[in-house]
């Protein structure tokens, strides 16, 4: 028995997809301890995440996201990104399509520029509010965690944003994991870290959850700094945002959506 992959990645942020449109591959059943088995980097193919491509009753396509610890992540920018591009280079899809994740439905717009593939896709609406994070208490979050002055706001995923002067010199496997517990998070969350950098654009480290540590992008990250910004009157409606692996544009003016590329690295195939 084989089993077809192919390796992806959004800036650096990178997946395992799994084509599941004919049929299923790995049963539902398995898809964490599979996830947990190959994005390990020494002893699987590794990866941030496992996605599973399928067909959809209510949108073009489906995505699923598994994590390595066995954990299903609602919704993944860079992810969504990945997996339209590997169905539109399969013939799935053309310019346009929608993808059904477990925080709603996403619709994409994409294609080539200059043989780089770009994409740009419709995010969650950011939420701000304590009980739609989910968090403890009333009203929107701001809370002092150790030596943070810590703000959430989901985007699909929960996420915490803290603004600091000098990124690069944030020790985040140390520092994040004390945010990314916190009591006060019903579900656990991603750790931001956002410097800013100009009018209109921000430097961005996460440490995401279900990974456990930083990742060198994250698109609901970088919606969900872009978010934080704007609202707090720091930037307008158009942030850039540049991560570890390369940069992102959020746009927040109508709707929230993101702009950026994706990469396929290789395809291979696990034989049992």
């Amino acid at each position: 028995m084989e089993i077809f992959f192919t390796k992806m990645h959004g800036n650096g942020n990178d997946f395992v997809l799994i084509d599941e449109f004919e049929k299923v591959v790995i049963p539902d059943e398995m898809k964490g301890q599979f996830a947990a088995l190959y994005c390990d980097r020494r002893f699987g193919i590794g990866a941030d995440g496992i996605m599973f491509l399928s067909k959809s009753e209510k949108s073009t396509l489906r995505m699923r996201l598994f994590q390595p610890d066995e954990s299903e992540a609602e919704m993944c920018g860079n992810g969504i990104r990945c997996l339209a591009k590997y169905a539109f280079d399969a013939g799935y899809v053309k310019e346009a399509c929608t993808i059904e994740t477990v925080a709603g439905e996403s619709s994409v717009t994409m294609g080539y520029r200059d043989d780089e593939f770009f994409a740009i896709i419709t995010m969650p609406t950011p939420k701000f509010d304590r009980r739609d994070i989910p968090a403890t208490g009333d009203g929107e979050y701001k809370e002092k965690i150790g030596e943070f002055e810590v703000y959430a706001v989901n985007t699909g995923v929960p996420h915490a944003v803290t603004f600091v002067e000098a990124i690069d010199s944030i020790d985040i496997a140390a520092v994040a994991p004390q945010i990314r517990h916190h009591a006060s998070f019903l579900k656990g969350a991603n750790v931001n870290f956002v410097q800013r950098t100009g009018d209109d654009s921000i430097t961005l480290r996460t440490f995401e959850r279900g990974v456990e540590e930083e990742t060198l992008s994250c698109g609901t990250g970088a919606t969900a700094a872009a978010a934080m910004v704007h609202k707090l009157g720091y930037m307008g409606p158009t942030v850039r945002v540049e991560t570890k692996g390369g940069p992102l544009v959020i746009y927040l003016a109508d709707g929230t959506k993101m702009e950026g590329s994706a990469v396929t690295v290789f395809s291979g195939s696990i034989s049992f």
